[in-house]
């Protein structure tokens, strides 16, 4: 059983402070489209550009940190990005009590919150290559899988049950705090199994920037998940304003139905999380990839269908269980095929590469299909998401290519 498996109370802190951070950005998700629309009365245009382009310049700052987190200890990394987010948080109350708060305040939060997002991705993930065991990875994956979609559904109604009593700016500071806790919870790893510091034997390269992507464009594995993984998270995440528009303002959905239809599915995950190591004993990786890969994508098109009243909530929550439970389960197979086919002293870069990636297709196709659903309508653009998704699974690898092992790898077991 995945939930029975000792790792060790080094990981159980970091699994406990990364629970702490996940609850936190639960309570606060989508707090700063809410503030911008309740305090600042920002209109559609606005929030589309808060939500699209804060992630894309912050995924643009991060290139440059992948190579400077690449090369220094991860868990001082994490710890830095965890307060950095703190105080990027803890400016929206201040603003908002002191009367200065501004949508470019906002958008700048946003773009320094997800820049330090992928940096701290990054340097954990490096870290949790050092911390378990080669055989515990999937293990260790696995129960963050689960911790962020048991998030995902706690947080957000009570985040919007605290805004409705105590107000708009409730859920920031409730999100800031864990950041600070996340921190103090690293802390309290110590120095065990601290991730070795690798000195640069040369002055850092521009080209050095670009390492994570050639080592994932080389690799005959990786190439194609990075391709799909693009494409299949960006057209998810971008029919979630698409479906805010159909079902709030166009099938008059309540906001508690709304909410109700995006957070009872989240609780799949913690199924799809939960089987991972057992599917994977079973059936091997190459099949997960291939076969729950293709389940992720076939399900979209259904929100595309969706109608008023109780069918209609009911469709939503389907499609939604569909594919979380199917995301569940590939993410941490994914996440742990990635770094054991990373060498070690690329793993931050990689990480940071693949983030950065994903989180540029996710604004780009946001965009994109906002522009497509003010030409023509919400329903059109969804389904042509629906549409297009359905081509992803061409991407995945054919076959189980060949691991390269790398000459580090070997020599650290």
């Amino acid at each position: 059983m995945v939930g029975r498996r000792r790792l060790g109370r080094p990981f159980g802190w970091l699994w406990a402070s990364y629970a702490v951070s996940a609850y936190g950005s639960g309570l606060g998700f989508g707090a700063l489209p809410l503030i911008a629309v309740l305090v600042l009365h920002a209109g559609p245009a606005e929030v589309s550009a808060l939500s699209a382009v804060g992630p894309a310049v912050g995924a643009l700052i991060a290139v440059p940190l992948a190579p400077w987190v690449e090369f220094r200890r991860k868990r001082p990394v994490m710890i830095m990005m965890d307060l950095v987010r703190c105080a990027g948080m803890a400016t929206i109350p201040l603003g908002h009590a002191f009367g200065w708060l501004s949508f470019i305040h906002l958008l700048v939060v946003s773009a320094v919150v997800a820049a330090a997002r992928i940096a701290f991705n990054a340097a954990g993930g490096a870290y949790l290559k050092a911390l378990v065991r080669p055989d515990d990875l999937l293990v260790a994956n696995a129960r963050f899988e689960s911790t962020n979609w048991s998030s995902i559904a706690v947080g957000p109604p009570l985040g919007g049950a605290a805004i409705g009593v105590f107000g708009p700016v409730t859920t920031v500071v409730a999100d800031a705090i864990s950041y600070l806790l996340s921190a103090l919870g690293i802390t309290a790893i110590g120095g065990q199994k601290e991730a070795p510091h690798v000195t640069a034997k040369t002055p850092a390269r521009a080209g050095g920037l670009l390492d994570g992507w050639r080592h994932i464009m080389s690799h005959p594995g990786l190439r194609p998940l990075y391709l799909n993984q693009m494409l299949v998270a960006g057209l998810i995440m971008a029919t979630e304003p698409l479906l805010a528009v159909l079902l709030l303002r166009q099938l008059g959905f309540p906001p508690w139905q709304y909410a109700l239809a995006f957070a009872a599915p989240c609780l799949g995950g913690l199924i799809g999380s939960r089987l991972a190591r057992r599917v994977v004993a079973r059936f091997g990786r190459h099949r997960v990839f291939r076969t729950v890969g293709t389940l992720r994508a076939i399900w979209l098109i259904g929100l595309a269908l969706v109608r008023p009243g109780i069918v209609g909530l009911i469709t939503v929550m389907a499609v939604e269980l569909a594919i979380i439970v199917n995301m569940s389960l590939y993410g941490p197979v994914l996440a742990t095929y990635r770094l054991e086919h990373t060498p070690k002293h690329l793993v931050a870069r990689t990480l940071s590469a693949w983030s950065i990636g994903q989180q540029t297709s996710i604004a780009v196709l946001t965009a994109l299909t906002g522009l497509l659903a003010d030409a023509t309508s919400p329903r059109t653009a969804l389904t042509a998401a629906g549409l297009l998704i359905l081509t992803t699974p061409l991407l995945l690898p054919r076959r189980d290519p060949t691991p390269r092992l790398e000459p580090d790898l070997s020599s650290s077991r």
